[in-house]
């Protein structure tokens, strides 16, 4: 028995210590944004994708208008999009709605923040700070993971279903 407590005792704080991070959670108003991300970027890159979770857990519409940051340049909210067979990219001049009670996922593939002008490279592990700006809630600072270049989502978070999915953009206004 005295063999097998060590053992136990060493999983344990294995298990602890292997556990991945969740990204950070913040709150503006009645928004909550989580699983805040990007990817690396090769050396010389000018243009990155940022993307994240909102949940408006109120009962009135809010709006993302858009973004800033220090190491960005400019920071616009886009959406890519199956057009007549051909992927389209286009951002979004009046922002991203988030209605009350619903979530919206930033993602690859879909509405995404393009970050642009970047001033160095995004080097994986490291965190890269941008303000988000919301028609009511306002300005919001948080930072993004930086993953991978290949990476499909936020460390730690369970990505099952997502390779593949198409994104249901039938209520979305042309």
């Amino acid at each position: 028995m005295k063999r097998v407590l060590p053992f136990f005792a060493f999983a344990t704080l294995f298990a602890l210590l292997g556990t991945p991070t969740h990204a950070q959670e913040v709150k503006a108003g009645d928004l909550v944004i989580t699983q805040a991300w990007s990817r690396a970027t090769p050396s010389g890159a000018k243009i990155a994708g940022g993307y994240l979770t909102v949940e408006n857990k109120g009962s009135a519409p809010d709006r993302l208008v858009g973004g800033s940051g220090d190491n960005i340049g400019k920071v616009e909210i886009h959406e890519m999009a199956m057009k007549n067979g051909i992927m389209t990219m286009r951002p979004l001049d009046k922002g991203l709605p988030i209605e009350p009670g619903k979530t919206v996922k930033l993602a690859p593939g879909g509405y995404h923040l393009m970050l642009m002008d970047l001033k160095q490279p995004f080097k994986q592990g490291n965190k890269v700070p941008v303000t988000l700006e919301f028609e009511k809630a306002g300005k919001v600072t948080l930072s993004l993971d930086v993953q991978g270049v290949g990476a499909q989502g936020p460390a730690g978070a369970d990505h099952s279903g997502h390779m593949g999915t198409k994104h249901d953009h039938s209520g979305m206004k042309k």
